[in-house]
């Protein structure tokens, strides 16, 4: 099984620039608290990395 990560979007997209806003699209966030479970990889970490102000890690299985 593999790793994956659970994403909670804790900040609104106003006001940010258009790249932060696309970052939350490709994590599949655009509405405040809503939450994703993604896999485990690299490029997900880096993007969750660009914008550690709006998302937050809820939980880390595998």
């Amino acid at each position: 099984m593999a790793k994956t990560v659970v994403v909670k979007q804790i900040g609104s997209p106003i006001r940010r620039p258009a790249d932060q806003r696309a970052t939350l699209v490709g994590l599949g966030l655009n509405k405040m608290h809503r939450t994703r479970e993604l896999e485990d990889t690299p490029s997900v970490r880096g993007m969750i990395r660009k914008i550690p102000h709006l998302v937050e890690i809820v939980e880390e299985k595998g």
